[in-house]
């Protein structure tokens, strides 16, 4: 499988960074945000390396409908109960921080928010 030596997305894939893992399949790694924004947040990135959302193409299809798909089982199961956000950082104008594809997954109370 296509993965980058330096990047940290790789690294927790291939077990020498450690997460903490809410789901792990053959293509697929879900694990919680070291700096969440949302009592709920954890990140879905696909095993292979695709640096972001700028370069994926027909043969990604399937593989970001599964990221998708698999977001709103994961929310409840971590305890989001009236909805959740998703976003996907894309490139330098997108905020993104780290060069390998994922989805942001957030929820639950945010009693900062209640005005």
């Amino acid at each position: 499988m296509n993965r980058d030596p330096n990047c940290i997305f790789c690294k927790i894939v291939d077990g020498q960074i450690p997460s903490k893992k809410v789901f792990e399949n053959e293509e697929l790694l879900v694990f919680h945000d070291i700096r969440p924004h949302a009592p709920i947040h954890f990140l879905i990135i696909p095993k292979l390396h695709v640096p972001s959302l700028f370069e994926v193409g027909d043969e990604h299809e399937a593989l970001l409908g599964r990221m998708l798909a698999l977001a709103p089982k994961l929310a409840r199961e971590q305890g989001a109960t009236n909805g959740f956000r998703t976003v996907v950082n894309t490139g330098v104008d997108g905020g993104q921080e780290v060069y390998h594809l994922h989805v942001h997954v957030m929820g639950g109370p945010r009693p900062w928010k209640i005005g």
